[in-house]
This record gives C-alpha cells, structure tokens and sequence, in this order.
C-alpha cells in the first residue's frame, strides 16, 4: 500500500505554475553568478515595488515557497553543486537577488530602502521605543491607561505630558497589546522595516553577509601584518618596503631622509648667505611700500630727522602738517 502511494505521487502531474517557476530559477542560476538571500518579514507590496525599481537592469529578484525551492536545488544538484550550501538557511520568508554586479553596492542598496511601519502586537521590535517628556496631547481619561503602563504623567493645560523620558519597548521584545494600543494613541510608528540580506552566494563562496562590513578592517589589519614582517624579516614585497628597510639598515641615509623632510616642509625654500642676507628669486625683499624694507649698508637714501626735530612742519601727508599750524586762519 505504501509503495502504490509513492508510484501514484510521483505520477502525479506538476502544476504549470511549478514548471514555470522552476524554470524560471534554472534560468536565473545560469544567467548569473551571484545571489543575495533577502528576508522579506513585515514588507509590503508598495515597499517591494521600490526596491525592485532602484535595482533595475542591475539585478532581478525572485521570491518562492521554501519547499519549492530546495526540492529544485536537489534535483539539480549535478549541474548546480555549489547551490546546495544555500539548502540549509531555506527557512522563514526568503527570496533571492540575481547579480553580476558588485554584491556590497547591491546590498546597501536593499538596506537603504526602509519605510516606517507600526508596532503590531506580537511583533519583535527591532528597535527601542523611547517615549520623550512632553505633550502627549491626551485628554485626562487616559490618566489611568498611562499609569498601568507605568508611565509617569501630569496634567498640564487639560491635557497628560508625560514626566521624564521612558523607555517602552525593549530590542528584541514582544509588542503587548498595550504598548501597540499607546503607540496607536500618539499616532507614533516606531519601527523601520526593510529587506534584509542574511547570506550571500558569490562564484560558489557562501557566506554570511556580515563579511562584507569587516572586509575594509580586515584588509588594512592583514597590510599591517604583511609590513611588520616584511621589515622583521629584511624581505620586501614591493618597491616601497624595499626603500623602507633600506633606510632602517642605513643609520646615515634615515638620517639624511628626515632632515630632507623636515626641509620640505618650510612653507618656501629660503637662502640665507653667509653675511646673512636673503637670497633668490623667491625670497625677494620687495614689499608693499615700493621698495626693501630695510636698506643695506651701501644704499643711500633720506634721513628722516628724529622725532619732535620737524624744520618745515611738512610730513608726509602732502608737505603739510597734520593738524595744521598756528598761524592758519580758521
């Protein structure tokens, strides 16, 4: 009886549909060699109609029923062998995101697109929900509703202002019927959902996503590594090392580069002669009066008399004294 089953189920005919869907991923693995898994809990239609439109003739994106999904990965198994890491993390609601392109641009992507959304009860916030002290803009018949949450509250101009900050809603928490009920009163949405992408398939390398966020920091640790042990062990790995244990094997040329340096970095290169005189084209003493701001022992020019010794009266606004003399006439 059991084995008459089996035969009648396999002889059952595949819905169209089916056929068309698996197809359609056949396709779609051929075509390109990389995969973003995406969790689409809490997304609307509208929402994903965005996210589709911003990765447009970049990438495509195929949702499925789990069960679909890795029965097709099985059965072509052989010609797809890499794809069967991805059979273990079918679970919960998961699509796929088909690339060539840069995963890490087409990632952000995804994660940029987020919308806000209310606190449904039951839900896991994703977030802390923190009330600010103030206005509610309740009327008093709601004193009570506050308090049982444990909201401290006073009533200022026949309305409920809360006290002091509170915390509501843990990360990770249960939305109690409550706490959605308050949210709903303040016409607050706290949470912000979006795709999210918890794994990635690239040229038969699946791992987890969060790779990509320590790829920068790990690549800068690994150059630091490979410096200290090129120096270490006197064996260069390019130019730049090779000059850099040539310095520190070489006392009197490391000694040589740093007083360089330290020249380069005066603001313009200064001559200065024996007898102490500025020299070359850039350090020209000329200024804004016309002429040398100090003269040199073999130029000669007009003594000014010193001060409180004036002949004439004139100075050197036009021959005429400044405020006058006291034979003027007024």
């Amino acid at each position: 009886m059991p084995a008459a089953f089996q035969q009648q189920q396999q002889q059952r005919a595949i819905p169209a549909r089916k056929l068309a869907y698996r197809d359609r991923l056949l396709s779609l693995m051929r075509e390109y060699n990389k995969i973003l898994l995406i969790g689409a809990d809490n997304i609307g239609s509208s929402h994903f109609q965005r996210v589709r439109s911003s990765l447009r003739d970049e990438a495509v994106i195929l949702m499925g029923k789990n069960t679909v999904v890795r029965k097709i990965l099985q059965q072509y198994e052989r010609e797809f062998p890499q794809h069967a890491q991805i059979i273990p993390k079918l679970y919960g609601n998961l699509g796929f995101v088909f690339t060539n392109g840069d995963v890490t641009s087409i990632r952000n992507r995804i994660l940029e697109n987020k919308v806000g959304a209310p606190a449904r009860v039951g839900s896991i916030a994703p977030c802390d929900v923190n009330l600010p002290a103030g206005p509610t803009g309740l009327g008093p018949e709601h004193t009570s509703f506050l308090q049982a949450l444990n909201i401290p509250t006073m009533i200022v101009r026949g309305q409920i202002d809360i006290k002091y900050p509170v915390e509501l809603i843990k990360e990770g928490e249960k939305v109690s019927p409550s706490q959605a009920a308050l949210l709903v009163k303040l016409n607050l949405n706290p949470f912000k959902y979006g795709l999210t992408v918890p794994y990635i398939y690239d040229n038969g390398a699946f791992f987890d996503a969060k790779v990509l966020d320590s790829v920068p920091n790990s690549l800068s640790n690994a150059h630091k590594t490979i410096l200290n042990i090129s120096v270490a062990t006197s064996h260069p790995y390019n130019n730049a090392t090779k000059n850099l244990i040539d310095l520190l094997n070489n006392p009197e040329a490391l000694r040589e580069a740093i007083a360089a340096a330290r020249a380069a970095a005066v603001v313009e290169d200064v001559v200065v002669d024996d007898s102490g005189v500025l020299t070359g084209e850039e350090c020209d003493c000329g200024d804004i009066f016309g002429g040398g701001l100090f003269m040199s022992d073999d130029e000669e020019g007009e003594v000014y008399p010193p001060c409180g010794e004036d002949d004439d009266d004139d100075d050197i606004f036009g021959g005429k004294p400044l405020f006058g003399s006291d034979d003027d006439e007024y």
